[in-house]
């Protein structure tokens, strides 16, 4: 096969969760649930957030945008995967494949750096309540959220040109079900080892750095309440188990999936779910769950 551009490939072929028809039709009723629960719960969130003033602190306000950024995340590959598993339609155009390993990152990034926003949040709540209000006033918020989307970008567009600037003239089948990085990558006809470690630095070292950030200050907020376990520290301490569900679901797939160079592990496309499908659909009944405060809020918008 000749290389460089000179036959250049036009289209991807996803090849899916499964090429039995049975298992397709299955795969497509579980996404096709997950989906709508992950609209419906987070939609549900965002409204119940919006219209309770009572509900205007920053932790919720928070748990607003994370809510939104899960809606989006889940909606760059859900929407495609249903379409491909009821009409076994598998190509995907390569600029459609580019924008949605964009976005992905984009998108998927940018929560990561929320949670962490988050851990921040609760850890100054609990450590420094008098500074509290200085620290976390809505400007502050506004401020760490940009930040977050901004990363976000830096991110996934560093991921997107370290891909479109290598040569894909060979072969064209992704061992997926999306596009992302590294099953891309690896049908470049080009040695990608240099790309392969610099995306691993790149996607792996900030979800590790993200995670380990995560795990410092939920570990400085049990050394702060061990000795006061009152029943308002208790309350304290079942929101940050319900947030370090969160971080489970999300970042220990990520770890693993990305913070290796391609080809060095066999691509398990069933990890993927777990953190593109599975986390964003558990995110609102796990804070809902573990929440007084919503669950009232939804009590009373639902009343009304």
């Amino acid at each position: 096969m000749a290389r460089g551009n000179s036959s250049r490939v036009t289209e991807f072929i996803l090849l899916g969760l499964s090429d039995t028809r049975e298992l397709q039709l299955l795969f497509f009723t579980l996404f096709l649930l997950a989906y709508a629960m992950v609209l419906l719960g987070n939609l549900l969130v965002i409204v119940t957030v919006r219209t309770d003033p009572k509900l205007s602190s920053p932790m919720f306000f928070l748990l607003c945008h994370l809510s939104f950024i899960d809606i989006c995340y889940t909606s760059v590959t859900a929407p495609r995967v249903l379409v491909a598993l009821l009409s076994g339609h598998k190509a995907i155009a390569f600029e459609g494949c580019m924008a949605q390993l964009f976005f992905l990152h984009f998108v998927g990034s940018s929560e990561m750096f929320l949670l962490t926003v988050m851990a921040f949040d609760r850890y100054t709540a609990i450590c420094r309540p008098l500074h509290y209000t200085a620290i976390m006033a809505r400007r502050v918020c506004w401020a760490l959220v940009a930040a977050c989307w901004l990363g976000g970008f830096i991110h996934s567009i560093v991921q997107t040109l370290l891909t479109l600037q290598l040569p894909f003239c060979g072969p064209n089948t992704i061992h997926s079900y999306f596009c992302d990085v590294l099953p891309v990558v690896q049908l470049a006809c080009t040695d990608t080892a240099l790309t392969e470690w610099l995306m691993a630095s790149n996607s792996g070292l900030i979800s590790l750095g993200c995670f380990l950030v995560l795990v410092a200050s939920y570990t400085l907020i049990l050394a702060k309440l061990r000795a006061h376990l009152s029943q308002g520290h208790w309350k304290v301490l079942s929101t940050c188990a319900s947030h370090v569900m969160v971080v489970t679901l999300l970042f220990v797939p990520c770890i693993f999936t990305y913070l290796r160079p391609a080809g060095s592990l066999p691509s398990n496309k069933y990890v993927c779910v777990i953190y593109t499908t599975f986390s964003p659909m558990m995110n609102p009944l796990i804070y809902t769950l573990r929440s007084h405060e919503v669950k009232e809020s939804m009590w009373r918008l639902w009343k009304r």
